[in-house]
């Protein structure tokens, strides 16, 4: 029997709800122009404190998750597809890579395909 596309989508929203160790390396805000054509990956660091809260590492304040946020990224990426994002990203010799958690790195690569089908579709794309 072959799954609903609302069982799987239950499935999915169930899993986005489920306790994850934030990664130390920072985290990623994804986004996409449009205008260019390409999915962008704004890297920010941070640092996890005793409570596993992602603080910021300038001040050890916890980082907000609602509301906008004024912090300085590290880098951008960016790729027209998520194959050449993550290749960007993860195989670059010359740099260290900014994920050291492997479910951030398959996190990332769902996101990327994500905004790929968006970008290719026209239509708006929204984190998970």
């Amino acid at each position: 029997m072959t799954p609903k596309a609302e069982e799987l989508a239950k499935l999915d929203n169930t899993l986005s709800k489920r306790f994850i160790e934030l990664d130390p390396s920072g985290y990623f805000l994804i986004y996409l122009d449009q205008d260019k054509r390409v999915i962008c990956a704004k890297h920010f660091t941070n640092v996890i404190n005793e409570r596993g809260l992602a603080c910021d590492p300038e001040t050890g304040e916890p980082l907000p998750t609602r509301g906008k946020v004024e912090r300085t990224h590290t880098q951008i990426y960016t790729g027209r597809t998520a194959k050449e994002l993550c290749i960007s990203i993860f195989e670059q010799k010359d740099s260290p890579c900014p994920v050291s958690f492997l479910d951030h790195a398959a996190y990332l690569g769902r996101e990327f395909m994500r905004a790929e089908m968006a970008l290719i579709r026209g239509e708006d794309y929204i984190q998970d």
